[in-house]
């Protein structure tokens, strides 16, 4: 108990852990839990966007769906890699769920998980064409890089490189819908189009950054999982996307 509790003052002022065998029971969970939700989310993100490759108006746009698939997929096998030290079945845990599996357009999850994965429940509901996933893109694009913010710094070190290496290509991501989303809001039809899709999408991804004054933040601050609030996270992002969809007379 007393070694848990050095660890944990410890994590409280600062410090990084490297290996398994060194952290604690309920840090364990919390950073299972973590890494879970990031890899069901990049596997169903990255089944969301392949199915809107076909629907890319050219080939350049097409060749830009195909990398977001291609690297969402890398991402979850580069976390899903640091999860078998603690003894996850990486083979058994690619296969548990359907990725591609979506609920009806007009649910709404709010920020509850459904389906039995940990995916952000942003992720459970259908893109439908192609401006649909640009904004869909851009929208949760701008809101991983907010999120890459408290990634790249938390206390498992092995985890806070692989996010550190990854982050560059998720910025990537959101640039690439950006440009796309020039080319759509150029024409009236898109533009409107675009307009739709920012409604739809706009509140679903910010409910991916949970609820205000969450209970579990404290512990996860403690344990150096978290440095800021869910609303401080979701105001951060909410002021980058209206700052960006402005620039475009979004």
């Amino acid at each position: 108990m007393a070694e848990t509790m050095n660890i944990e003052d410890y994590l409280a002022q600062g410090g990084v852990l490297s290996a398994p065998e060194n952290v604690p029971p309920r840090y364990r969970g919390e950073l299972l839990r973590l890494m879970s939700s990031f890899v069901d989310s990049e596997l169903a993100a990255s089944a969301g966007f392949a199915s809107a490759i076909n629907a890319a108006p050219g080939i350049r746009a097409r060749i830009a769906a195909s990398r977001i698939t291609l690297e969402k997929a890398d991402h979850a096998e580069r976390v899903l890699a640091v999860m078998t030290g603690f003894g996850t079945d990486a083979t058994r845990y690619e296969a548990q769920h359907d990725w591609a599996a979506r609920v009806a357009r007009d649910d709404d999850l709010g920020a509850v998980r459904t389906g039995g994965d940990m995916r952000l429940s942003v992720f459970h509901y259908p893109i439908l064409g192609w401006t649909d996933a640009v904004v869909m893109n851009v929208l949760q694009g701008l809101a991983t890089g907010v999120q890459m913010t408290e990634l790249t710094r938390l206390s498992y070190g092995p985890l806070a490189e692989v996010f550190r290496e990854i982050a560059p290509r998720e910025a990537r991501h959101a640039e690439l819908g950006l440009n796309g989303l020039v080319r759509i809001v150029a024409s009236d039809t898109g533009r409107a189009e675009a307009e739709a899709a920012v409604a739809y999408w706009r509140p679903r991804v910010a409910a991916g950054f949970g609820i205000a004054g969450s209970a579990r933040y404290e512990t996860l601050r403690r344990f150096g999982l978290r440095h800021d609030q869910n609303e401080v996270l979701a105001a951060r992002w909410d002021r980058l996307a209206t700052e960006k969809l402005a620039t475009l007379g979004l």
